[in-house]
């Protein structure tokens, strides 16, 4: 073993899997309550080249379930806290940080033609339809994380097909969308625990606020990175 820092994995996944994990590329949408802990999973496993996308800064509410969200980082840009982290994990990775916005205006900037997969960590639907219909094009696999706010269970967190889910809002919503664009099929994980909690507004914002926990997204980030990982070496 060349190098110790990987040397548990390999015990699992075998030292010709190991290499091909540092040649792998992935992109991972959205940096948050799930996506973070997705990309630290997935440096930590070995993969050797990480695109994270993700416009926002580390605000106070991140803190109570984001990886990256300290009260350090406050105010720091998501995607160069993810990359000091990924950076101090792994001094080898090539990781590309992107604070942009994913959306209809901005996705000729975005080329993940020669990604090894395609991670959905975005809260905006429209966002979510467009990157899966780019995957679709560019013939790339995708993994789709749907809501993880509201829920309590984290043993509930399972992986399905879109078309399988329920007790999902954003799922639902999905379906019905992806069907009208003739996709059949689309990789999920979820929750089927029925929601609880509010959607309150404070301070005059207009948008609904959603509840969440510390271990219900991170439990989702973990499970995505996981089928990615095996998906990749093809478990």
């Amino acid at each position: 073993m060349s190098d110790e820092k990987f040397l548990r994995t390999a015990l699992i996944i075998g030292e010709e899997n190991l290499k091909k994990l540092h040649t792998k590329k992935v992109w991972i949408f959205g940096c948050g309550g799930v996506g973070s802990f997705t990309v630290e999973a997935l440096c930590r496993a070995g993969v050797g080249n990480i695109f994270v996308v993700d416009m926002d800064n580390v605000d106070k509410t991140n803190i109570n379930r984001q990886l990256i969200a300290l009260n350090s980082t406050v105010g720091e840009s998501k995607v160069s806290v993810m990359e000091k982290r990924c950076r101090d994990i792994n001094p080898e990775v090539n990781f590309v940080g992107v604070k942009k916005m994913f959306s209809k205006d901005t996705v000729d900037e975005f080329d993940f033609s020669d990604a090894d997969y395609i991670v959905d960590a975005i809260d905006m639907v429209s966002s979510k339809l467009l990157l899966v219909e780019m995957a679709k094009e560019c013939n790339i696999p995708i993994i789709c994380s749907m809501g993880t706010g509201n829920k309590l269970d984290a043993t509930k967190i399972c992986v399905s097909d879109v078309y399988s889910t329920h007790g999902d809002a954003l799922a639902r919503v999905m379906r019905h969308e992806l069907k009208k664009r003739g996709i059949e099929k689309l990789k999920v994980v979820y929750s089927p625990e029925k929601a609880i909690g509010k959607k309150v507004c404070e301070d005059g914002k207009t948008r609904p606020i959603t509840a969440s926990v510390p271990w219900v997204p991170s439990v989702a980030g973990l499970v995505i990175a996981g089928e990615v990982v095996k998906d990749m070496l093809q478990y």
